[in-house]
């Protein structure tokens, strides 16, 4: 029998990414979401006050609007529209100004000074032929890029240390910090070797894209990939929750089974459906660290001491390299750092409709050791004090989120981990087995964050799931059809 049907676990944008590509291939398509409002991390909840909307998981999307897949689709027509800050980026410093990253590399020049030249070497090629480079940035691992002297020359920055290339290539300062802030997204610590090219990738999309948000919150991505998913027929149930009985029911009914879920999770659901060697294998695959998150409402916007922070979306919180390499350096010898690199998003500058007027939201969080049960709450707010004082006079509520209660609401985030799994080379490689997508069952897939080519917010893992399963039903389909 050739599947014509297809069930996917989980609503996340892999899953709903990988639904897409097989309803458009004419399956019929099912999405199961355990959770009642679909989406996984990327949902917008009113965690604190009324009327105030905040991310549950991620809240700025470069890699969404540059993704090559979600760039293929007519997402708008189903309500999804980008906001852009007036820049990208801030990252204040302890003098009281800030370096703010400026989407035109011309205007750039001018903020990173003698670093200027060596910021456009190495980020502007990225930059200015991004469709190119993210194609073979998020394709499978061990595949033949497409433009292979483009990526030969990342490769070669870009399988360093953060650490090694901003001494090497940055002489100031201030370039130095914005570029370790930037590296400190692979949540490793920044003498580990691809951490480099991870703050080179999010350098590119800062030029090439703008870290915008989605208008009314991150929800907007999952409602118009849903919604989009739809108009072809596919169906999403929300609150159904697949366990290990209705899991073996999918398998054996004959549909295509695809999981948005951890490698933890699908050994748990699947049993004797896969070997024991793969859900060993799958059992091997190591978590990253952790994240501790907190959500504010504001009664003003962040005080921020150098005011063109407030240029931005995103404002990073670290001060100097050697500060926040201290900060992941410590997670990555599990311990919660004393002054910790905090990432946060001010969106309600830009989309007045997260906050009611005149007030505002703020998303913040730091990493921590995976399953970490230590408060972050002051060490974070020292932080962002720091660089804003008056920030706590501010605060209208807040809603914590250790490690804990984001697992408790996304079983996708293990010990709190928002990476699908530690992004070391052999984990990058085979990610989470040699099998990548595939199994040890031939109707049952992987396509969660845990596969190539990672964590973001691009759809990329539903991608090229639905892709390899694809060819395997026509493979299977052609041989039949021989015989």
């Amino acid at each position: 029998m050739i599947e014509s049907r297809a069930s996917i676990i989980g609503s996340g944008p892999n899953g709903l990414a990988a639904a897409i590509v097989l309803a458009q291939a004419g399956l019929r398509v099912e999405v199961f979401e355990a959770e009642a409002e679909p989406g996984g991390a990327v949902r917008t909840l009113p965690l604190t006050l009324p009327g105030f909307l905040h991310d549950f998981g991620s809240a700025v999307h470069p890699l969404a609007a540059g993704s090559p897949f979600f760039t293929t689709l007519p997402l708008d027509r189903y309500g999804l529209e980008w906001i852009h800050g007036d820049a990208p980026l801030a990252h204040p410093l302890d003098d009281g100004d800030a370096v703010v990253i400026e989407r035109d590399f011309n205007t750039n020049d001018a903020v990173l000074g003698p670093d200027a030249k060596a910021w456009r070497s190495l980020v502007e090629p990225l930059a200015l032929h991004w469709e190119q480079f993210a194609a073979d940035l998020f394709a499978p691992p061990l595949r033949l890029p497409r433009h292979p002297l483009r990526m030969a020359t990342f490769g070669i920055s870009g399988l360093a240390s953060a650490q090694s290339l901003a001494r090497s290539r940055f002489t100031g300062q201030r370039t130095r910090a914005v570029f370790a802030g930037l590296a400190a997204h692979s949540l490793l610590s920044l003498d580990r070797p691809l951490t480099a090219g991870i703050g080179l990738m999010f350098a590119a999309s800062l030029h090439a894209i703008g870290w915008p948000i989605p208008r009314g919150g991150a929800r907007a991505i999952t409602h118009a990939l849903a919604g989009y998913l739809e108009s072809l027929g596919g169906a999403l149930h929300t609150g159904h929750r697949i366990d290990a009985q209705s899991f073996r029911e999918l398998v054996r009914s004959g549909a295509l089974v695809l999981c948005d879920i951890s490698p933890r999770q699908l050994v748990a659901l699947a049993g004797d459906e896969l070997t024991l060697g793969h859900r060993f294998a799958l059992a091997d695959f190591r978590p990253g660290p952790g994240a501790f998150k907190i959500d504010y409402a504001l009664s003003d916007p962040v005080p921020w001491r150098a005011p063109a922070c407030r240029r931005a979306i995103t404002v990073h919180l670290g001060g100097a390299f050697e500060e926040i390499a201290a900060s992941e350096q410590a997670v990555a010898d599990g311990r919660e750092p004393e002054r910790p690199f905090v990432l946060t998003a001010q969106p309600s500058l830009f989309d007045p409709a997260r906050a009611p007027r005149g007030r505002h939201v703020l998303w913040a969080y730091c990493h921590v050791p995976n399953g970490s049960s230590f408060d972050m709450t002051q060490r974070i707010e020292a932080q962002i004090e720091r660089f804003a004082p008056g920030f706590r006079d501010c605060i209208l509520a807040r809603s914590i989120s250790p490690p804990s209660r984001l697992e408790s609401m996304d079983a996708n985030l293990i010990g709190g981990d928002i990476s699908g799994g530690e992004i070391s080379i052999r984990q990058v490689l085979f990610r989470p087995t040699m099998r990548h997508y595939a199994t040890s069952n031939p109707g049952i897939y992987l396509c969660s964050a845990s596969t190539p080519p990672g964590a973001g917010v691009h759809g990329m893992c539903g991608y090229h799931a639905a892709k390899l399963a694809l060819r395997r039903i026509r493979g299977r389909s052609s041989h039949i059809a021989k015989k």
